[in-house]
């Protein structure tokens, strides 16, 4: 959002409005969890354990407190915690197994995705193409775009909404170039993930 806000402010109008999976469930958390587990939202402590360090500054906007707290209270990098556990002496191979908890219910195969480029895009397509027709989505080709290095793309026919385009872009000197396309008229997608 930053990155749009500083560099392409006239394409801002153009991005989703949906917050991201770490402020979803971080919102959720502190609403619909708090409900029915009966806690004090105020007693929730939210941390989200991410790739990309723009979360951290994603997780402090001011608009992302609408339940009246923040949604995210701290964000750790997955370096950060990889030293944290390795400080702490933490063997992953000598713990025991156990089941994940599922404070929310369960989860879809859709959200094991979210973590790699161009998860948040695919999940969203396959919802799409469902919801539409009825089916779940064949397959999904995601091929490199020819002289952009990083940037991937794919069209998938659903239904009656016909081509959909859809465009990945792997960091944000990718996303430059993706956006200029667009902005120049060049490129045209239903889609984008950065």
């Amino acid at each position: 959002i930053k990155f749009c806000e500083h560099f392409y402010p006239d394409l801002l109008p153009h991005l989703s409005t949906c917050k991201s999976p770490q402020q979803m469930f971080g919102a959720l958390a502190k609403t619909y969890y708090a409900e029915t587990a009966g806690i004090d939202p105020k007693n929730i402590v939210s941390v989200s354990i991410m790739p990309c360090t723009a979360k951290k500054f994603e997780a402090q906007r001011p608009e992302m407190n609408s339940s009246g707290y923040r949604d995210v209270d701290f964000v750790l990098t997955t370096r950060e915690l990889g030293r944290m556990i390795k400080e702490a002496g933490i063997d992953f191979e000598t713990l025991a197994d156990q089941d994940y908890d599922a404070p929310m219910g369960e989860y879809t195969g859709a959200a094991t995705i979210f973590g790699a480029t161009g998860g948040v895009m695919e999940a969203a397509l396959r919802t799409v193409y469902a919801v539409v027709t009825g089916e779940n989505l064949p397959s999904l080709d995601i091929t490199p775009v020819r002289g952009l290095e990083g940037v991937k793309e794919a069209a998938v026919t659903v239904g009656p909404l016909g081509e959909v385009k859809i465009a990945v872009a792997h960091g944000l000197g990718n996303a430059r170039k993706l956006m200029d396309l667009i902005r120049d008229g060049k490129a045209n997608y239903a889609f984008i993930e950065v």
